[in-house]
């Protein structure tokens, strides 16, 4: 009897051990399909997604000036149409950021690189049609 109900115990660990084990192996079969999926956009996707931002010049904070020039990229094509009629907003954004920062918060790819993500995420806030996915500096020029 003993014999019988301890067999009967390890059978059911083992069905158990085994249907968690396939369980993981397809999860982790989907995980993989479902990367493969997902592919990059096209520059020409990217392109209609994307909005200019004409030349903003403002003074930085201290006697220095800069002229700024934007493009700043959407989800999808219904963003970045919200996002051209949005470009007052934009470029009101960029000029009060840009007040306050001085030409050395400015210098090199960090401090670029955390002037696009401000805006970014300044931006993203306002949009009902998608969002911001990234803020690129398309020229810029202290003085």
């Amino acid at each position: 009897m003993k014999n019988k109900v301890l067999t009967l115990v390890l059978i059911i660990l083992i069905c158990i051990s085994l249907v968690g084990i396939i369980g993981i192996a397809l999860k982790m079969q989907l995980d993989k399909s479902d990367k493969t999926n997902i592919k990059e956009a096209s520059i020409d996707e990217i392109l209609k997604s994307s909005v200019d931002i004409p030349e903003i010049m403002t003074n930085l904070s201290g006697k220095q000036f800069i002229r700024i020039t934007l493009k700043i990229q959407t989800t999808d094509k219904k963003a970045a149409e919200e996002l051209k009629k949005r470009e007052f907003q934009v470029q009101n954004m960029v000029i009060q950021e840009l007040s306050e920062m001085t030409s050395k918060e400015l210098e090199g790819k960090a401090g670029k690189q955390a002037f696009e993500d401000t805006i970014k995420a300044q931006l993203n806030p306002l949009m009902q049609k998608g969002e911001i996915e990234k803020v690129y500096i398309v020229s810029y020029i202290i003085q």
